[in-house]
C-alpha cells in the first residue's frame, strides 16, 4: 500500500478508536493508481465486541492517500471512504472477506461511472450482500457518516468515512425519496452503531395492500 500524508491521516484517526489493536488487512498487488481493476490498495477489519460483537471494515482508495493530486484544496479524491460493520465473532481466526470485495465493488463503480455515494443514497444489490447466504433478507444499502470515525481533515483536504448499512427490502422502500436517514435514526437503538447483521429479518412491516373497491359496468340506476 501507498505511503502518504492521506494515509497517515487515516492511520492516525484509527489508531486513536483502536490503539495498538491490530486489524486483518487484504492489499491489491496492482491497484487502479497504476494501472491496475482495483480503486482501493487496501481494506482493514478491527473486531470488535462492543455495542455488539462485529468487525469494523475500512477501505482506503477513494482518498488521496499519497500526495495531492486533484485539483480541490478542500477534498481529498472523492472526499470519502468507504467504512461497514458486520456483525460476527470477532475471535474468530478470520474477518469474512466478502466485505472487502463489496466496498472494491462500490468503489469501482464510482471510478467508472464517475458517480458517488453521500449520506442518505441508497442502492439495491444484486440479491444478497453475502452472496454464500441466499436465504439473506439484506438486499439493498444506504449510507450514513460513520457514527464513530465522523470526517477529518487531512494534509489533502476533508475525508469522511461514509458507513454502508445493509437493509432489507422493505426498509429500502421505506428510506426511498430521501427519508434514509430519519428512517435509520427511528432503527438506530435497534441498531447500534449501524451494524449489518446479515441474519436479521425486516425491522420495516412490509406496507398493507390496499382496499380494492368493485367495478361497476356501468352507471347506478334506480328502479322507477
Amino acid at each position: 500500500m501507498s505511503v502518504g500524508p492521506g494515509r497517515d491521516a487515516i492511520d492516525d484517526v484509527l489508531a486513536q478508536l483502536y490503539g495498538e489493536l491490530q486489524p486483518v488487512h487484504w492489499t491489491v498487488g496492482h491497484p487502479w493508481s497504476l494501472g491496475g481493476p482495483d480503486p482501493l490498495e487496501g481494506v482493514s477489519a478491527y473486531p470488535r465486541t462492543d455495542p455488539v460483537p462485529h468487525w469494523h471494515y475500512i477501505g482506503y482508495g477513494m482518498s488521496e492517500l499519497g500526495e495531492k493530486e486533484w485539483d480541490d484544496p478542500a477534498v481529498s479524491g472523492w472526499g470519502f471512504e468507504f467504512t461497514f460493520r458486520l456483525a460476527g465473532d470477532p475471535e474468530a481466526a478470520q474477518a469474512p472477506i466478502w466485505p472487502a470485495h463489496f466496498l472494491q465493488n462500490l468503489a469501482r463503480y464510482v471510478f467508472q461511472s464517475g458517480k458517488w455515494f453521500e449520506p442518505g443514497h441508497t442502492i439495491k444489490a444484486n440479491g444478497p450482500l453475502a452472496a454464500d447466504r441466499p436465504d439473506s433478507a439484506i438486499q439493498a444499502v444506504g449510507f450514513v457518516t460513520d457514527p464513530e470515525l465522523g470526517a477529518i481533515p487531512t494534509p489533502n483536504g476533508r475525508v469522511a468515512f461514509l458507513q454502508i448499512v445493509g437493509l432489507t427490502m422493505t426498509e429500502y422502500q421505506a428510506s426511498l425519496g430521501g427519508k434514509l436517514l430519519a428512517l435509520l435514526d427511528g432503527l438506530a437503538p435497534r441498531l447500534p452503531l449501524f451494524v449489518t447483521d446479515i441474519d436479521r429479518e425486516s425491522l420495516v412491516a412490509a406496507p398493507k395492500p390496499q382496499a380494492q373497491w368493485p367495478r361497476w359496468g356501468g352507471g347506478l340506476r334506480g328502479r322507477a
